[in-house]
């Protein structure tokens, strides 16, 4: 604990005036005289008590016995002790017992560092060795009790000397001052803060002074001030008051770094600490809190809008009790602080707000003007000066008036009287002059300032020029005049468009009823106005177009204008009427707008049938041509070949078997694109890697185009597979490069782009596909580009704008029909001399991609092994005898069947079958299809092979599988039946 007991240093003291808690001069300052009159009789006791006291001790000292020194000095009310030159107690009253905590008979030899702390011992040594020399000490301070608390003492300190005149040690006393001076200090302190902080404009100076005061009057090691940033836990300290001997703390400092106090602080809590080592806050960190001589401290926080921003501290060197009544006067120090503070603060914003207002004033266009409570003008911005040419004070008290144009100034002296009068806010207008004479219309307003008392202290007003806007609303005036006019015949107009027109107009609301409608509707579809509003519209929308409805009504409600929506409106008389809508958002409702394009469907659907019929007859005369050429070639081929054999002219029958292959493989092309323009085309799609299959035909694409053709392909990393036919999306890839090559005879470029693609609703409506993942195969040309109605009919069948017998038109046809068989779908982006891009959008397969098979020669076909059976059912004789002879050949032993009740009659037997290959159109009732599920209801597991040219998508399961079936495309190589043969027999 902290013994400092130096005398006070004297403190400075007004003695006229005292402060209130705001720092204001406070009435009844002859209550401190009559305090300090008080204090200094207090004073006069106090010493002339301390004389008789100390007489008495020396006479009891030095003349009576130990007994009657005893009972003497407990008598006293005062500490006594006598204390050799070796430091050691030889004597002491019962009150050191009672202010220190110790037994009399325990503190006789006793060493005083024991006693009263190493710390309080070096402090006072020098008074001991002073009075050691034979010199009488007396000083003033506090002395802290055995708890701790600092109590206000005077202290002697008197040589003793033996027979010999020798000082052989000292008598120490101890007068208690009691409370009672404590508080006056307190209170003469808290004085002379009002007076120093009433002539400070500067809140950190004030902070220092309130800690110097604390610090003296207190009697601590330190105080100080500090500001507190509560989110990194720190305090930021500039200046603090210390005792002599103890370092300043400026700077910033870690609350973490010495204890976890910060959560008490955080909630507002004032932190109280007697001793570092033995609270539980700071014992951890007791060392760090002693090295900046904080063994004991307060922490007061300080709080603004209810947030922690400063703290007020006390620090002491060794451990000391707090007392209350120090505590309650650190609030009240810390409070008057704040008040001062916040009063320096409030007139420096007074100021700043006066001079942000002036600015204001100044810097708005408007005229700015400011009245004394009673209503006289007293001061005006420049705007007013410059407007009326008034020089300065030239308008001040009833001069403002005039430039208040006459006719006006009864009514203005009269509304600001009444403003004045009332204390309401102050509106009016008026024409005030310009400097050349004219006037103008300006809106007044006024405000009245007041006090916290609610009295008003000030006016101020501003004059905004409204003439133009009073010209403005007379024009406008008659405007509306002439506008009522044209609306009410607009209105007329309307009315007569509503009551004659065919098209069907009309209010709805999202609660899907219609709320009014033109008569349209009743002519177009014979209900009755009542009818049409009593029900939902839904009930007459044929129920097919209920989901597409829903949507638009959702679109609506977002706020989306719809245009160009189609569905099929119930009559009454039970027929249907197409109409087509138009459908704009309005709040609560939506307006629409039907046309009836009933006649106008039927028409463009006879048109179509018109064009299909066309479109055959083109394709009639197309096929004849091209078979005729091929049947040519191949019979004659025949024809030859026979000749050939009969005459046994053996050496060129090559040429003519090769011819007639040659003529069946065009022949087999042809139908492919023509069922590939059909979409009937039975496809075999398998998961391909898009960017694989591009660069094998990479090579072969760049020997088509020419080397006057740049090949680029571009391929993004990580392209989804897709399931597909390669081979024709092969063929559609090589038709794409060739149409690109065409559309540049000159040279050029010739980009190949793949992409993943994913299609909201949005996007995969405006490319008519499903939402969802796709991947894109774009190829885009430099070339001349196609006009709009060129590319809107590129996918029409037989559709070309190349010469006479260099095109045929199906191209693009047969690639928009396997793409759409696919389930995906083409577009083309074109503009006339910049090229042409054309893209396949494809779905995206979740699984790995398949290897390509390599073709398979007959002679290399796998044997059967003993046994396998396989049952082929064709209708086409010529079909089953080939496949027959390929199957024995092999090993196989092969049961035929005409059709599929036949087929279907095998099946259900007891022989022994490993395959079952069965074309998918079979006559008498049952497809292949059929027949196949029918046997494997008998065989599970029956493995199939379908063989077909022809067939409906839907029969094959739209090319969806299971492991244990596939496909073969006829015509087909007898090398591929093979192998695909095997394949399925032995499980691959």
């Amino acid at each position: 604990m902290t013994t400092n007991c130096a005398p006070a240093e004297p403190v400075a003291i007004d003695p006229t005036t005292i402060l209130d808690s705001s720092g204001r001069t406070a009435p009844g300052a002859t209550e401190v005289e009559d305090l300090r009159a008080r204090l200094r009789a207090l004073e006069a006791e106090v010493a002339r008590m301390r004389e008789t006291e100390a007489a008495r001790m020396r006479e009891a000292l030095l003349g009576h016995r130990a007994e009657d020194l005893r009972l003497l000095t407990d008598a006293l009310p005062a500490l006594v002790a006598q204390i050799g030159r070796d430091y050691r107690y030889r004597f002491n009253n019962r009150h050191y017992e009672t202010w220190f905590g110790r037994r009399p008979e325990g503190l006789v030899g006793a060493h005083v560092r024991d006693v009263i702390g190493a710390a309080a011992f070096d402090e006072r040594r020098p008074f001991m060795d002073r009075a050691l020399a034979g010199e009488h000490v007396r000083v003033e301070g506090f002395l802290p009790d055995g708890s701790g608390r600092r109590r206000p003492c005077t202290i002697a300190y008197i040589p003793r000397r033996n027979e010999a005149d020798a000082v052989d040690g000292f008598i120490v006393t101890v007068v208690d001052l009691g409370e009672g001076r404590a508080a006056e200090s307190r209170r003469l302190a808290l004085a002379d803060l009002g007076d120093r902080l009433r002539d400070l404009d500067d809140t950190a100076q004030m902070a220092f002074v309130a800690a110097e005061i604390l610090g003296r009057t207190i009697g601590v090691s330190r105080a100080g001030y500090g500001t507190i940033d509560p989110a990194t836990e720190t305090i930021t300290i500039e200046r603090d008051w210390n005792a002599p001997g103890i370092t300043s703390l400026a700077g910033t400092l870690r609350f973490r770094d010495y204890g976890s106090y910060i959560e008490d602080l955080k909630r507002g809590e004032t932190v109280v600490c007697v001793d570092a080592e033995t609270d539980p806050r700071t014992a951890a960190t007791a060392p760090a809190l002693k090295a900046i001589s904080a063994q004991s401290f307060v922490n007061m926080p300080l709080t603004e809008h209810g947030g922690f921003v400063a703290l007020l501290y006390l620090n002491h060197a060794t451990a000391r009790a707090w007392p209350a009544e120090e505590l309650a006067f650190v609030r009240l120090v810390a409070e008057r602080v704040r008040a001062a503070t916040e009063r320096v603060r409030s007139e420096a914003a007074r100021r700043a707000s006066e001079a942000q207002f002036r600015a204001f004033a100044q810097a708005v266009p408007n005229h700015v003007w400011a009245a004394s409570a009673d209503g006289r003008l007293d001061w005006f911005n420049a705007q007013v000066y410059a407007y009326s040419g008034a020089g300065p004070n030239d308008l001040d008290g009833a001069a403002w008036g005039t430039i208040v144009h006459p006719d006006d100034r009864g009514g203005v002296v009269e509304t600001w009287g009444a403003a004045l009068a009332e204390g309401t806010p102050y509106e009016t207008s008026f024409r005030i002059r310009r400097a050349d004479g004219a006037y103008r219309w300006f809106l007044v307003r006024a405000e009245p300032i007041r006090a916290a008392d609610g009295v008003i202290v000030r006016w101020v007003g501003t004059n905004t020029d409204i003439d133009d806007q009073r010209a403005a609303a007379a024009e406008l005036t008659r405007l509306n005049a002439l506008l009522a006019e044209q609306v009410e015949h607009r209105t007329r107009e309307r009315d007569r468009i509503w009551d004659t027109t065919t098209d069907l107009m009309g209010t709805a609301g999202l609660d899907g009823y219609l709320k009014s409608v033109n008569p349209a509707w009743s002519r177009t579809l014979g209900w009755s106005e009542s009818e049409l509003l009593a029900q939902p519209f839904t009930v007459l929308i044929d129920p097919a177009d209920h989901a597409e409805t829903g949507d638009v009504v959702r679109r609506l409600a977002r706020g989306e204008a719809v245009t160009g929506f189609v569905d099929r409106i119930a009559c009454k008389d039970g027929r249907q009427r197409v109409v087509m809508w138009t459908a704009a958002p309005g709040g609560d409702v939506f307006y629409i707008v039907g046309r009836d394009i009933t006649e106008q469907r039927q028409t463009e659907e006879a048109l179509r049938q018109a064009q299909k019929m066309e479109a055959v007859g083109q394709l009639t005369g197309g096929l004849a041509h091209d078979f005729n050429n091929l049947l040519t070639g191949i019979s004659g081929s025949l024809e030859l070949l026979q000749t050939r054999m009969s005459q046994g002219r053996l050496t060129d029958l090559d040429r003519y078997i090769n011819a007639a292959q040659g003529a069946s493989k065009r022949a087999a092309a042809l139908t492919h694109r023509l069922l590939a323009f059909s979409r009937r085309q039975t496809l075999d799609p398998k998961p391909t890697n898009i960017n694989g299959l591009i660069a094998g035909m990479e090579e072969l694409i760049r020997r088509t185009v020419g080397p006057a053709i740049t090949i680029e392909v571009v391929g993004t990393a990580g392209l989804w597979t897709a399931l597909i036919d390669p081979n024709q999306l092969e063929n559609a890839l090589l038709n794409l490069c060739i149409n690109a090559r065409d559309a540049m005879p000159t040279g050029g470029r010739i980009t190949i782009e793949t992409a993943n693609k994913w299609m909201d609703t949005r996007a995969a409506k405006e490319r008519d596909l499903e939402p969802g993942q796709y991947l894109s195969l774009c190829v885009t040309d430099t070339g001349t580009g196609m006009p709009p109605e060129v590319a809107a009919r590129a996918f029409d069948p037989f559709f070309t704008t190349k010469p006479m017998g260099e095109g045929t038109g199906l191209g693009l046809s047969m690639i928009y029909g396997f793409v759409r068989q696919s389930g995906g779908q083409v577009r083309i982006y074109s503009e006339v001399g910049d090229g042409t891009t054309l893209c396949l959008y494809l779905p995206r397969h979740y699984g790995a991609a398949e290897t390509a098979e390599l073709p398979a020669d007959l002679a290399d076909a796998p044997r059967a092994e003993q046994g396998q059976t396989v049952l082929i059912v064709d209708d086409e004789p010529t079909v089953r005898m080939l496949v027959t002879e390929v199957l024995e050949d092999l090993g196989y032993t092969a049961i035929e069947a005409a059709d599929g009740a036949a087929g279907l009659k095998v099946l259900q037997s007891d022989v022994r079958l490993d395959l079952l290959v069965t074309d998918v159109g079979l006559p008498g009732g049952m497809n292949g299809r059929q027949m196949a599920d029918a046997g494997r209801a008998v065989r599970p597991g029956l493995k199939v092979l379908f063989i077909t040219g022809y067939a409906e998508n839907a029969v094959l399961g739209n090319g969806t599988l299971s492991p244990d079936m596939q496909v073969l495309t006829k015509p087909f190589v007898m090398e591929a039946l093979a192998v695909r043969i095997r394949d399925l027999i032995a499980g691959g």
